[in-house]
This record gives structure tokens, sequence and C-alpha cells, in this order.
């Protein structure tokens, strides 16, 4: 929003109109006003707190609000530490605007949150309390809120940042649901303990659980963000050092969570193939720079320091913990199940799971690549090499999910290499024949195709 259309300022405005109406009539002094003062304090406390420290959101306190309180004064809680909270980034010119925009949001967010709650009868539930029929209207607010908050940013998105209707809205109501839901549950339970002979106090003691959960996500999400910033500054230094392979890592990666998924795994060990097929070739780091963009054919001590690289890699990720067995992939990528694949000789059963995988992924992507010494093969060309080699050098297994993943998504290939491909397709080397190999056989192949 640095610099605003006119479509979205009048957006805005017609948004801050329409709370102002919400709005109206105030909250009146009694029997009402002490709880809509505590409460918005309370929400403007807790959202600069949770902006300042990245631990979410205080939308337990908005939903609160719209249980206990009349649609006007549920909608004035939110007011003011929508426009007192933190804009964003010091970067960001347009401060007051996104503080109006946020505040005009929340207000008709609230509101309808409000008037839905009441209309199925959620005051006298909550006042009872009458369980299990105070769920009911307290999951209608919940959409409601949901709902709203959905419409306005996707007409937002569409206005501010040119979005394609299309994709403004799409996706954004169910990935908000569920969190949203959650809160929506704990208000309620403060709505309850409000209303209860232990009063205001009691409900208010639901928020320290909630801000703890609250902060130990988000310490989560720093952890994470953390290795992915250290996994991209290991593929971009592989990247950098090996010009030839540019981008290669991060399509291994994608293969390999195509595999997973399509063979059923779980999200966690999905996110684990994908780093190992990200992290395969970091042991390049480890071989002279030389030998990498070596023009000719490789000499064999010369591809036998090469086929370290595996072991290289191993060494560098053994520390990293939270890479589990995508460490044993960088290790094992290039075991055969014939036996004859390296570092170690593995065949078969022995030759682990993610290992098995990034080797399928890796060869994919190394035929169906454009390099500056050879042209990129067709996708269903390299699909038929890899069904070939299945059972000697792949895993039939994981052959089949890529074949399978790759026609229900398709494959978009890349130039890997800044230079211009060959003008004309080379003929192969016998040395060379069958799928290519990212890190070694593309090297021998170069010189000799």
């Amino acid at each position: 929003m640095d610099v605003v259309p006119a479509q979205a300022r009048a957006y805005v405005a017609g948004a801050a109109l329409a709370a102002l109406l919400c709005l109206c009539p105030l909250p009146p002094a009694h029997p009402h006003g002490w709880a809509v003062l505590l409460l918005a304090g309370l929400y403007a406390g807790g959202e600069r707190i949770a902006r300042s420290r990245s631990v979410g959101t205080c939308y337990p306190i908005l939903l609160t609000g719209a249980f206990l309180l009349p649609p006007p004064a549920a909608a004035f809680v939110a007011l003011p530490g929508a426009l007192l909270a933190p804009a964003g980034s010091p970067a960001e010119r347009d401060s007051r605007l996104r503080r109006i925009w946020r505040a005009a949001q929340l207000v008709l967010a609230v509101c309808a949150a409000a008037r839905t709650h009441d209309a199925f009868g959620g005051q006298d539930a909550v006042l009872g309390p009458r369980f299990p029929y105070a769920l009911l209207p307290a999951g209608a607010a919940v959409l409601a809120f949901c709902l709203v908050l959905t419409l306005l940013d996707g007409g937002i998105l569409a206005l501010a940042e040119r979005v394609p209707a299309r994709r403004a809205w799409r996706g954004h109501f169910l990935r908000s649901l569920a969190p949203i839901t959650v809160h929506g549950l704990a208000a309620l339970m403060m709505a309850v303990l409000w209303h209860s002979p232990y009063g205001p106090v009691a409900a208010l003691l639901v928020l320290p659980p909630m801000w703890v959960s609250w902060w130990a996500f988000a310490q989560y999400d720093r952890e994470r963000a953390a290795h992915q910033a250290t996994i991209r500054a290991l593929v971009q230094a592989v990247d950098i050092k090996d010009g030839y392979t540019r981008g290669h890592s991060e399509r291994v990666g994608r293969a390999s969570m195509m595999i997973a998924r399509e063979l059923g795994m779980d999200d966690e060990r999905v996110e684990t193939l994908r780093f190992a097929g990200i992290l395969h070739d970091v042991g390049k780091l480890g071989v002279p720079t030389r030998l990498l963009r070596k023009e000719g054919p490789l000499t064999p001590e010369e591809r036998r320091v090469i086929e370290l690289h595996p072991e290289y890699g191993h060494e560098m990720v053994r520390g990293i913990r939270f890479l589990g067995e995508a460490r044993a992939a960088v290790l094992h990528h290039h075991e055969r199940l014939d036996g004859s694949g390296y570092p170690y000789g593995l065949a078969g059963g022995q030759i682990p799971e993610s290992a098995r995988v990034v080797a399928v992924a890796d060869a994919f992507d190394a035929m169906t690549s454009t390099r500056s010494y050879r042209r990129a093969r067709p996708v269903p060309a390299a699909l038929e090499e890899l069904q070939r080699c299945a059972g000697s050098q792949f895993d039939p297994r994981m052959v089949g999910a890529l074949v399978r993943a790759l026609g229900d998504h398709g494959w978009q290939p890349a130039v890997t290499s800044d230079a211009a491909p060959p003008t004309a397709p080379v003929a192969p080397s016998p040395r060379t024949t069958g799928p290519e190999d990212a890190a070694a056989r593309d090297r021998v192949g170069r010189g000799t195709r």
C-alpha cells in the first residue's frame, strides 16, 4: 500500500464509512460501558504486545465482545487497538491509511459476528449457559467474522495489489477458518466465565495460556524460518560455485516432494524429502571448482574426486538435526539398486528410502534440463529412460510415483546455465548412456558430447 491506487482509497473510505455506521449508536455509559472499556483496553494492549513480538492476534478478545455485548458496543472494542497498533515496517509510508483500513475491517467483522450471534439467540445461551446449544450461535458468529475478513481482504488485494480477482479470494476463507475457530472457542469460554459467579476476573484467566501458546508457535515459526534461511544459503553457495546446474537443487526438491506425496507420505516427511532434494548436491562445496567447471572429459582420478561429494555433503549436514532422514539421502542418493553405485555400493533395501526418492528426482531433472553442453530430453523420453533403468539403477516404486505425479501435475523444464543451449543435438557418448547424473555423469558427459 505504499502507492495506493485511487480505487483502493475509495474502497477503504467506503469500508470506513460502513464501520462508522456500525458504531451508531455509540456504546452507552451504562450498563456496558465498563465492559467495553475493559475489553478495548485489553485488546489494544494485547495487540501491541502481539505485533511487537510476532505472537499472533487477539481475536479471542474481539469475539468475546461479540458474544457479550450489543453489536455497536462489540464493534467499538476493536477501534482503539486497531488505530493505535503499529502499522508495520518503518518503510511503509502510508501508515495512517493502513490503520484506518485495519480499524474498519475489524469493526465490520466484529459487528457482523455480534449480529449473527444475537440472531441465533446467543445472548441467552451464554447467560444460561446452555450447552451444547451455545456452540451453534458461537459457530455462526465465527463463520460471519471469518467471512467478512476474507471478503474485505480479497477486495483490497484486488484493488491495491492488482491481484487477479480469481486469485484474490481463493482459499483465504478455508485457511483462516481453523485458527479463528480456535479463537472462537476461547472467546466462548471467556463469555461463559464472565457471567459465572467468578466474574470477569476468571474470564481473563483464559488469556495467559493462549498467549503462551501463541508465543510457542511464534518461536516454532522463527526456528523454521532460520532453517529455511540455512538451506537457502547452502544452496546459493552451490549454485554460485557450479553455475552449470543453477536451479537444479530447487527442482530436485520439487520433484522429490511430488514423489513423496504420491507415495502417501505425511506432510512432515514430504517436507523432509524436499529438504533432501534441495541439499543433495551440497557436497559440491568440497569439490575443487576447476573440476566442476572443467570443459573437457574427466580423468578417472578426477571422477573419483567428484564422487566424494555425497560424503562431503553428509559431513556438512550431519549436525543439522532438523533434517532427519534427509541426511541419509545426501549421502546415498548415488547408490544403485544393483549395488554398483557409490559411495558404499549399497543394494536394494539397504539404500534408505529417502535416497531412492532423491535419486529418481535427481536423474529426472538432469535429463529434462537444458545445459550449455547439450539439449534437454523431452519429459516422455526422460520418463521412458527412468522406467528402462527401474530395477537396476532406480527403485521402480519411486519411478512409478513420479510418472503418476507428472501425469497429474505436469513439469516445466528449465535452462540451468547462463549460456545458450547448443544449436543442434549432439550424439551421446557411450560412456554416458542412461539417465544423466547431475553431480558426476554430466561432468564426464560434457566433454564427450
